[in-house]
């Protein structure tokens, strides 16, 4: 048992190795890739002999000499990727695939677990060699896959490539055979390598790959099961649903998918079909609660489409776990306790109550729906809608607001009731309930009052108050005489409250936001960065995570050691993870940013607001939606499932579960100024 414990805690990626070993000559293949009959640049071939070494190099010594291993592989891993710039730069799929490969096998390559065996019992040897056998034995498929797909089956040097790196799997594999002493697995490889090499040596050379790709494949299969393999099979489910980042990821991935089935039916479109980039655009946005659409919704979808949408809308913002809880509750089940401690994470309630805690949400928000519902139907009705239209525009809108969706039932927005303060006002109101936790709306009356607030819910609300105020503010002093212009005083100030609360992620807009100026586009795109509060519907960085960041601020310029609120310390591990926040939500707008510019043929004014809004899940748009490409719409759908997830989260998702002890080391001392 000690061994199995040993190889799960020390061996649990091992074998990567193999993988590089076997992928040593892909720098080779990709040179025919995307070149048709074209040769390749003298610098290509260069780095490919660089690179192909480099990989055999990492693969011999990763375990021995672990940093000069992992530098071998950085450079290989570097070296293939731009071995293939050339064709890249007028791929965008590919360049947006390739990006995401280096990326993925840099991190895993880096985060590396490295044991030198020294002190292993030989089955912990057999099973490290077993499993870069089983590695190399997967990368040959993906060679011969590739070189299919390319179509470079044909030319001498890719067959050369693949049959190198089936010869060097098959080399490992009988390796291992050798040392465990198994006849059996010793004559699947030596039988597949003697089959290829007749092939290679007779009038069968065009089948090369075919052959390679079989033949892999059957060696694979032969391989037993890793320990790693057979204790894990079972726990590959909790592995998905025990850890909040990914229970986040999982499930908001599996509303999309659902999203987009429906919205891809006859029924749910009054076009004949729509493409499956749209139908997922358009489920992600709702799922994301955003707003940004690529259809129009009142026109491209029925009746039926527009439901899906009001559901994907809903579960995505209440959050499908939570509303599975209190079924489960209501149905006489309970949760384990490690469910309950990563629910109490995920929607930041109280352990003690969660049940009492998720059905006060699910209470508030069902109640203000209604609320605005019932009001929005009758202000709709006023305006001259017939009932049954108004009566469902007035709940499709409710919930929209509430959730901080934007999609709205006319092509036009908000634009036709730029004049009719009520309906402006009331969907602020549900928008700025919305992107408050419904604790934290619960206890606005006492705030109003006077009375004493949890230290959370105050931060909170004063960010809030102050961002919509000066939000209103900003607007009216810049868009007087602009998109303002030719509405009465009154109507201005409503219009100017409305953009102000619509920024905190709602994706309403009154006015034409493409024709706004410079500095209220700068005032835009600080207030969709932003965004909401923790608990809510709203996305964004969060108005708590600026409060502190406010505070901390304000503490250094005074000279004091301590962030005191109401004789209350904030503690350092505060303060860092609202660094964290900004600092990833920073990364991720500025990568998207950078794709977009690489990719579209849109301005970079439109570009930057597109992602901001996008990544805070606000909806907002300049215009430049309908006019991305396939590869721009997939990049702003990335924005918006990252933005709803949160950035912090996605970069959570490469952490574990384990808790790293402080170190003792002595203070380094930097100088910042």
């Amino acid at each position: 048992m000690k061994v199995v414990d040993k190889y799960r805690q020390s061996t649990s990626r091992i074998g990567m190795e193999g993988a590089l070993m076997a992928l040593s000559p892909l720098p080779f293949l990709l040179l025919l890739v995307g070149g048709g009959d074209a040769k390749p640049y003298l610098w290509q071939v260069t780095i490919a002999w660089i690179s192909a070494p480099a990989a055999i190099l990492s693969g011999l010594i990763l375990f021995t000499r672990p940093f000069t291993g992992k530098i071998c592989g950085a450079i290989a891993l570097v070296g293939t990727f731009t071995i293939t710039l050339p064709w890249l730069m007028v791929n965008p799929f590919a360049a947006l695939t390739g990006a995401v490969t280096l990326i993925g096998a840099s991190f895993v390559l880096i985060d590396l677990p490295i044991d030198n065996g020294s002190g292993q019992h030989k089955q912990d040897i057999l099973n490290r060699y077993l499993e870069k056998a089983r590695w190399a034995a997967v990368a040959v498929p993906c060679m011969a896959l590739l070189c299919m797909l390319t179509h470079a089956d044909n030319a001498v040097l890719a067959v050369y490539c693949i049959t190198g790196s089936f010869f060097i799997a098959q080399g490992l594999a009988i390796h291992w055979a050798m040392m465990k002493k198994s006849l059996w697995h010793l004559i699947v490889p030596t039988a597949g390598s003697g089959a290829l090499g007749w092939a290679f040596f007779s009038s069968f050379t065009d089948r090369i790959p075919a052959f390679v790709l079989l033949f892999s494949l059957l060696g694979l299969l032969a391989l037993p099961r890793s320990i790693f393999l057979t204790e894990r099979r079972e726990h590959l489910w909790e592995i998905l649903m025990n850890h909040p980042a990914r229970i986040l990821l999982s499930t908001f991935s599996a509303l999309g998918v659902l999203g987009t089935a429906l919205l891809s039916l006859p029924i749910a479109t009054t076009k004949e079909a729509i493409h499956l980039v749209d139908a997922a655009f358009t489920s992600v946005s709702a799922v994301c609660v955003t707003g940004l659409i690529v259809l129009d919704t009142p026109n491209d979808f029925t009746l039926y489409g527009q439901i899906f949408i009001l559901l994907l809308i809903q579960l995505g913002g209440l959050g499908i776990m939570s509303i599975t809880t209190v079924a489960l509750h209501a149905m006489g089940r309970r949760l384990s306790l490690k469910q309950e401690r990563l629910l109490t994470s995920i929607t930041d309630t109280d352990h003690n109550d969660l049940v009492h805690s998720l059905r006060t949400i699910l209470k508030f928000t069902f109640i203000a729906e209604a609320t605005g519902a019932s009001l929005l139907t009758m202000l709709f009705i006023f305006s001259g809608a017939p009932p049954g239209e108004a009566c469902w525009r007035g709940l499709f809108t409710s919930i929209s607001a509430f959730c901080n969706a934007g999609f709205a039932l006319q092509s036009d927005n908000l634009l036709s009731y730029q004049t009719n303060p009520l309906i402006l006002h009331v969907v602020a109101t549900l928008i700025i309930f919305g992107g408050l936790a419904p604790a934290t709306s619960l206890v606005i009356p006492r705030w109003l009052s006077g009375k004493h607030l949890p230290i959370p819910a105050r931060i909170a609300l004063i960010t809030t108050c102050v961002l919509l105020v000066s939000g209103t503010f900003f607007i009216l002093a810049f868009e007087w005489n602009g998109v303002l212009a030719g509405l009465s005083i009154a109507d201005k100030v409503h219009n100017a409250w409305f953009q102000s609360v619509t920024l905190r992620t709602a994706g309403f807009n009154s006015v034409d936001i493409a024709q706004v100026t410079n500095p209220t586009f700068l005032v835009m795109l600080g207030l969709m960065f932003i965004g909401g509060s923790p608990g809510g519907t709203a996305g964004g960085v969060k108005t708590t995570t600026v409060g502190i960041l406010a505070m901390t601020f304000w503490a250094k310029i005074t000279n004091r050691d301590e962030i005191l609120i109401h004789n209350r310390s904030v503690r350092s591990a505060t303060v860092y993870q609202a660094i964290t926040i900004v600092t990833s939500g920073m990364i991720v707008w500025f990568t998207v940013v950078l794709m977009l510019e690489m990719t579209q043929q849109i301005s970079v004014r439109n570009i930057i607001f597109e992602t901001t809004s996008a990544l805070g899940t606000v909806g907002l748009s300049t215009g430049a939606t309908p006019l991305l490409d396939e590869i721009g719409k997939i990049l702003i759908m990335i924005a918006m499932f990252v933005g709803r997830i949160g950035p912090m989260t996605l970069f959570m998702l490469l952490s574990n579960d384990q808790v790293i002890a402080k170190s003792r080391s002595p203070h380094a001392k930097i100088p910042l100024t």
